[in-house]
């Protein structure tokens, strides 16, 4: 029989390099990612965005060339292709409707790279695919009826039964919520085991660059595609389970009166975004606050006491966080370098981040921690941590 101590989490009796998993709180379990074939190497974007949109703004170039370099984005992957703008040329046209084209590419691209990302995460599960009880499936990158969730579970070969949940459309934050989600259902459905899987894709908002919309060119500098996949289910079968990491306590919330500061719409010629100059300061406005509410819920006081998983929105907002919270220039590691292999891919970052930090705690380091993330709303996603 384990003990606790006075947060409920087991006392350590096992072996001195693994911590004793809590009972009933959810874990995840194992984790995989997958990336189309099309690698953009940041020093190759400018020239090749601009060729393929057929601009010759000098300016507006030389203004992707200085956002490229200061999102400190290494190396993208990418779902277009010069095969696509071969066979869909309007894509790189300005003011045509092409959301019917767009769909047609990204609909089947996403579940392909969810269904290779979700193979890679139950190959180290190890355990049969027919074992998952329910599916989380997040994307901000199709819209179809029925959703990417059945046709990840037809392609898997999941079971007819499984319990599905499709969320769409909430942006960077939606990886962290698909961890609330899954933690949630794990823990009132005992025994279940919950496959969350993530993936996005840009085609929706490809478009030539515009002096009219200039977040287009941050776009263009920062975000990229990709999948993500963790299994997630609490009281893990030792001789079967490496749980890892603990879902501890999560809390959503958003600021009042601030809809508009990251902004989209859908139109027949895409998604639009639109990203308000005042993002990084409301984050830094609220986020020691909305820590601490995650802290207390085990006695947690000092913020470099933790490990840090953050959503890498862009390093305007990590610089922000890291000068706030007093953190030292290490604890954001992790989300920094998820920046500069990957970019910005919407939900799925923070699965790129929390893979990257099971390595690192595979080294030895602090039990608790915060997976953060921040989307429109301003929504704030945040779940306290524990490593195992």
């Amino acid at each position: 029989m384990s003990q606790t101590n006075n947060n409920g989490v087991p006392k350590q009796s096992m072996s001195p390099n693994r911590r004793v998993p809590t009972p009933g709180k959810a874990a995840v379990l194992a984790i995989g990612k997958a990336f189309p074939s099309q690698v953009i190497p940041q020093e190759c974007l400018v020239d090749g965005y601009f060729r393929d949109t057929n601009c010759d703004d000098l300016a507006m170039k030389e203004k992707l060339a200085r956002l490229c370099k200061t999102t400190t984005v290494k190396t993208r992957y990418t779902v277009l292709s010069k095969e696509i703008l071969d066979k869909y040329p309007e894509l790189a046209i300005e003011g045509l409707p092409t959301i019917k084209q767009r769909l047609d590419i990204a609909n089947p691209a996403v579940v392909e790279m969810a269904k290779q990302a979700s193979l890679a995460c139950i190959k180290e599960w190890g355990r049969p695919a027919g074992d998952i009880t329910h599916v989380v499936y997040v994307s901000s990158s199709e819209i179809r009826l029925p959703g990417g969730d059945l046709h990840l579970a037809s392609e898997l070969g999941l079971r007819t039964d499984v319990g599905r949940v499709m969320l769409y459309f909430l942006g960077c934050y939606g990886g962290v919520t698909g961890l609330r989600v899954a933690k949630d259902i794990a823990e009132n459905n005992p025994g279940s085991r919950i496959l969350l899987a993530t993936s996005e894709t840009t085609i929706l908002g490809f478009r030539p660059p515009n002096k009219a919309r200039p977040y287009d060119l941050v776009g263009a500098a920062l975000f990229g595609d990709g999948a993500a996949a963790v299994i997630i289910g609490t009281d893990p079968i030792t001789s079967l389970e490496s749980p890892f990491m603990e879902l501890n306590y999560a809390v959503q919330q958003f600021l009042p009166g601030t809809q508009n500061v990251i902004d989209g719409s859908l139109s027949e010629e895409g998604i639009n975004f639109k990203l308000g100059r005042d993002l990084p300061q409301k984050i830094e406005d609220n986020i020691e606050e909305f820590c601490k509410k995650l802290m207390a819920k085990a006695g947690l006081k000092e913020f470099n006491d933790l490990f840090w998983a953050v959503h890498p929105g862009g390093p305007a907002i990590l610089n922000r966080l890291e000068s706030t919270l007093g953190l030292k220039s290490k604890k954001l590691e992790c989300s920094r370098r998820t920046l500069m292999d990957y970019g910005n891919v919407s939900s799925n970052t923070i699965i790129y981040v929390m893979e990257y930090m099971r390595e690192e705690l595979k080294r030895g380091g602090e039990e608790w921690g915060l997976a953060l993330a921040f989307g429109p709303g301003i929504t704030f996603e945040g779940i306290l941590l524990r490593s195992l």
